[in-house]
């Protein structure tokens, strides 16, 4: 069974990011999901875990702690991707335990797609422009949603491409 990891940023589709877990699984892969702190005040932690069969990881785990008991992901997803995660992400920094999971895998050469869900002035400045060119450089694929004005996201968040996303996963895994 091919396994995906999904990280989860904070945006208002992460409320429905188990609908991406559904589509996993209905597609025979095995979903594991980490979330970014502000991804797991946005996302229904509880329904993940009992969704995916999996605990949610959101911090890297203590020194003296045994590793955690995860398979390598044969292909990685950050959605809902925010400007703020993208940005960091191709800058390399990685503050995070979600951003270090997905510079490493990037680094790795593990199909990586990420679909944004970030305002147009957001998306209009020149950082994010950079950083989306770079981390295609690197060989991240996007899939792009349709940008929506600053604090208008809420209608497009319900429709979220969570479907779309595996099965662009599952291509860019296996091309």
């Amino acid at each position: 069974m091919k396994v995906v990891y999904l990280i989860i940023c904070g945006a208002g589709p992460a409320m429905r990011a188990v609908k991406f877990v559904e589509a996993a699984h209905a597609a025979d892969w095995d979903c594991h999901v980490i979330a970014t702190p502000t991804g797991a005040t946005f996302a229904d932690l509880d329904a993940l875990e009992a969704t995916s069969g999996h605990p949610v990881t959101t911090e890297h785990r203590k020194p003296g702690t045994p590793r955690r008991d995860r398979p390598d992901a044969d292909a990685l997803v950050i959605a809902p991707a925010t400007a703020n995660t993208i940005c960091k992400l191709a800058a390399g920094i990685a503050d995070t335990y979600a951003l270090d999971v997905a510079s490493e895998h990037i680094g790795l050469g593990i199909p990586t797609l990420v679909v944004p869900f970030a305002n147009s002035a957001l998306t209009g400045r020149a950082p994010y422009r950079r950083a989306i060119a770079s981390l295609i450089t690197e060989g991240a694929t996007f899939l792009e949603m349709p940008k929506h004005d600053p604090h208008c996201g809420g209608p497009i968040a319900e429709r979220f491409p969570w479907n779309e996303a595996m099965e662009k996963a599952a291509k860019v895994a296996n091309p």
